[in-house]
């Protein structure tokens, strides 16, 4: 085999072994998730019986349900440990997959939305906190940028298992969509249960039922405001998949057909690129750089997008084009800045809280932003998008002393945030047979991470 290709193959290989086996959970999860959510919104209305007006309103009952759910999910995941809880939350996910077919009432439907969401922030905590317990300081950000990777490999795959099934036009085949989820995420819960245990998951029952030492991430302002602007800096989701496609729609002569073309951008920008955006993010003051990196494109988009209000035919579709790219990149660094602020700014005693703490924080950073953005963007045009830039420049700039603050915070407390960190032979577990013995060859979340990230 040629050198090249050789060196190709070694770029896409997982940092460590275990990076591998847990970017075979990112996958399988996406795999399951993507299958489902393809086809969920004619499974809905077609199988459920669902108007579309009761299906948004159940998934925004089911967003609070969540919100309310993420620190008390993150405090389970301290006494019981984090690899224990995914498992839990994969396995009952599963559980709840499998009696989607049999929900006929807006009702049911709520109830179980609500269901799927508490039981998905329990996985996102204890993900996010098994992850960070169970990798080597050094790899966290290079493997978690890997699992990134996987994730969107899975997402893919998902998407088209999903789009194969309706183009059956068969309710059988719809009915059976939520069964396959159930039995991957079945799969998933079960290869967890046989990750090593990090350190959270050594405690002994007595230590569970002792009450953790020191002051909770609610009153730690720094690691609040952290979460919260990284919230806001994560709104490049909705300029990706909300405000951009509109505009192009309603406000441009791009053809229709340009965003099946933009969403595959994305993809594969996502599924190669996460470990070369990730490459020497360190710490805080890296993970800093990468933020004004990441506002940086932000800023471009906006500014890329706004000038094809005057622009027509190839120019018009070029620079919507560059505007997608660039808020793509603005997704890749914010990731990786993410998982290095999540490393280094956690008391490592309650990683699990502190994760429920980022998501809390962090949807306040974000939930509005679908209602403004397309407002601004729609109603105001240039102005709008200065607008919107000027709002995650702000958040950007507001970042960096916050996060100082946090920092400032351990020291007080005398905390180093890599306490807890796993044995030196953990790095190196030698993947299990069958299903975990290849891990993607690719090379979100987790509450500070995107709306999308691993659960």
């Amino acid at each position: 085999m040629p050198t090249r290709t050789l060196a190709r193959a070694r770029a896409f290989r997982p940092p460590s072994p275990l990076a591998g086996r847990l970017a075979t959970q990112s996958l399988l999860f996406a795999l399951g998730e993507g299958t489902f959510m393809t086809g969920s919104a004619v499974f809905f209305t077609q199988i459920v019986g669902l108007s579309a007006a009761q299906v948004g309103l159940g998934l925004t009952i089911a967003g609070v349900a969540a919100f309310v759910a993420a620190l008390p999910a993150g405090r389970l995941v301290d006494r019981y440990g984090p690899k224990r809880m995914w498992a839990l939350s994969a396995t009952g996910q599963a559980g709840l997959f499998a009696f989607w077919p049999f929900i006929d009432s807006f009702s049911g439907y709520v109830a179980m939305a609500v269901a799927m969401e508490v039981v998905g922030s329990l996985g996102g905590a204890a993900h996010g906190a098994y992850t960070i317990d169970v990798l080597p300081p050094d790899e966290r950000v290079k493997s978690r940028a890997y699992m990134y990777s996987a994730l969107n490999v899975g997402f893919t795959l998902g998407s088209l298992v999903g789009g194969i099934a309706l183009a059956f036009d068969s309710n059988v085949v719809l009915n059976a969509l939520p069964w396959f989820t159930s039995c991957v995420f079945l799969v998933n819960g079960l290869a967890i249960l046989r990750l090593p245990n990090a350190s959270h998951d050594e405690r002994t029952p007595e230590q569970r039922r002792e009450r953790l030492p020191g002051p909770g991430p609610l009153r730690n302002p720094g690691w609040l405001t952290t979460t919260f602007f990284g919230g806001v800096l994560w709104t490049n989701q909705v300029l990706l998949n909300i405000v951009i496609p509109l505009w192009l729609v309603e406000e441009t002569d791009a053809p229709r057909v340009l965003l099946a073309f933009l969403f595959g951008t994305n993809t594969v920008m996502c599924i190669f690129l996460p470990m070369a955006a990730a490459r020497g993010i360190k710490d805080v003051t890296t993970a800093l750089r990468a933020v004004r990196v990441s506002t940086s494109f932000f800023v471009l988009s906006c500014l890329i997008t706004l000038a094809t209000h005057d622009t027509v035919g190839w120019v018009t579709i070029a620079l919507v084009w560059i505007g997608h790219v660039t808020v793509t990149g603005a997704e890749l660094y914010l990731s990786a800045a993410s998982w290095s602020f999540e490393a280094e700014l956690m008391d490592p005693r309650r990683r699990g809280e502190y994760q429920g703490a980022a998501e809390f924080s962090g949807t306040l950073g974000r939930v509005w932003a679908p209602a403004l953005y397309t407002f601004l963007a729609m109603s105001w045009g240039a102005g709008g998008w200065l607008l919107i830039a000027a709002i995650v420049t702000a958040a950007a700039i507001g970042m960096h002393p916050a996060s100082r603050m946090a920092q400032r915070f351990l020291e007080r407390e005398g905390l180093d945030p890599h306490d807890f960190a796993p044995p030196e032979e953990a790095s190196s577990v030698v993947p299990a047979p069958s299903l975990l013995e290849d891990p993607p060859l690719s090379p979100a979340g987790d509450g500070f991470g995107p709306p999308t990230a691993q659960r």
